[in-house]
């Protein structure tokens, strides 16, 4: 979990190699805010796809004719889309290769909708970092994350409880 090499540097070769990861418990700070990137535009075939494989036959995201007649008039991302893309959008800046497991979703919300050819731009804000009281090296760490389309509507919300590594110490990786 290291992100310099531990192998020796060769005359040839004097940088170290660097490996991205996300943030140890112990490099979070309450409060910080952080503003993930690029965004992910929302695509039909994103929308057909995602909500065939998880059985979502809602008219509101497949049938075109049907949604026509519905109060936004056209087909809606299905918003687990959303919420998943939000949520990963996140990972390689704060959880990569530093998560134990995810603990829980709360708070979830979706205020206004997402359509084929918006995009989603994420921010993560760290609400409590604090250490495990029964897994000793671990913490558990609560964060926002607000999705918003192009134009800054929020689109998403979720709050999100995950078990995750402190920094190694001089002992190595975990």
């Amino acid at each position: 979990m290291d992100n310099a090499s531990p192998e020796p540097k060769s005359p040839h070769d004097p940088a170290p190699v660097i490996q991205q990861r996300g943030l140890y418990v112990d490099e979070l700070v309450v409060g910080a805010r952080y503003r993930h990137r690029p965004g992910r535009t929302a695509t039909e075939a994103d929308n057909t796809l995602f909500s065939s494989l998880t059985m979502n036959t809602q008219a509101l995201h497949l049938d075109a004719a049907f949604s026509a007649t519905q109060p936004f008039g056209e087909r809606l991302m299905n918003s687990m889309w959303t919420l998943a893309t939000m949520v990963g959008s996140s990972v390689s800046q704060i959880t990569q290769g530093t998560l134990v497991a995810q603990l829980g979703l709360t708070d979830i919300a979706f205020p206004a909708p997402l359509h084929h050819g918006d995009t989603l731009y994420t921010e993560t804000e760290i609400l409590d970092a604090r250490p495990s009281a029964s897994r000793p090296g671990q913490g558990v760490v609560t964060m926002r994350h607000t999705g918003r389309d192009q134009h800054g509507t929020v689109v998403a919300t979720a709050t999100r409880t995950a078990l995750m590594w402190y920094a190694p110490d001089e002992e190595g990786p975990r």
